[in-house]
């Protein structure tokens, strides 16, 4: 798993602070975990793209005052017309301790299916784990080769040493769909009624 260093800045709590950093282009955050006091610190704006627009998942080394921490990014939110981040939460990692996070999934490999005309559909892009922080993995990867058109592959049938997975077993993870013949049907039924029609004309005249 990639590892991102940052290097923050402690800031002052309260709404009048934040939108005040937000116009500075950084970004006010928080800092928690077991056994650790709450630190609210801030970022540039830029320095959160790599942890958010990614397909994998990353553990964060946070300089601040002179301390590191290692943690992972927990939460962001982001403004609701603009989608930029406007806070966002890290959680400190122990070692020896638990944590859950979702982790993105990756299609391996062609599905026997997919080359009979089938279409794979990812219904679930994420999936929630718990495990130590040694077992994060950067992507959940699911290998569909041996996938026919109507197989599926459901949370209950994946089994990855160190992992825990949150969701329900019974959740779709990742379908090869019939191939759609819909528009095919339509075009035969209307011209055969064409045909009927022109045979209809053909008796009356």
């Amino acid at each position: 798993m990639v590892t991102i260093t940052i290097e923050a800045q402690p800031r002052e709590t309260g709404k009048r602070v934040a939108r005040a950093i937000r116009r500075q282009g950084w970004v006010p955050c928080i800092l928690y975990g077991h056994h650790v006091e709450p630190i609210p610190f801030q970022i540039p704006e830029s320095k959160l793209w790599p942890l958010i627009y990614t397909t994998e998942t990353h553990l964060v080394k946070l300089q601040i005052n002179g301390k590191t921490w290692d943690c992972i990014l927990k939460d962001v939110e982001f403004h609701p017309v603009t989608d930029r981040p406007i806070h966002a939460d890290f959680q400190v990692l122990q070692q020896t301790e638990k944590i859950t996070v979702t982790v993105p999934v990756r299609i391996v490999g062609t599905s026997v299916g997919v080359q009979r005309g089938g279409v794979l559909q990812l219904v679930t892009h994420e999936l929630e784990v718990t495990c130590l922080p040694k077992d994060i993995p950067s992507h959940i990867d699911i290998d569909v080769t041996n996938l026919d058109i109507g197989d599926a592959v459901h949370v209950g049938d994946l089994q990855f040493e160190g992992l825990k997975f949150e969701d329900a077993p019974d959740q779709t993870v990742v379908v090869i769909a019939a191939p759609q013949v819909g528009g095919v049907e339509e075009e035969e039924s209307a011209e055969g009624e064409a045909g009927a029609a022109e045979a209809g004309t053909g008796t009356s005249a």
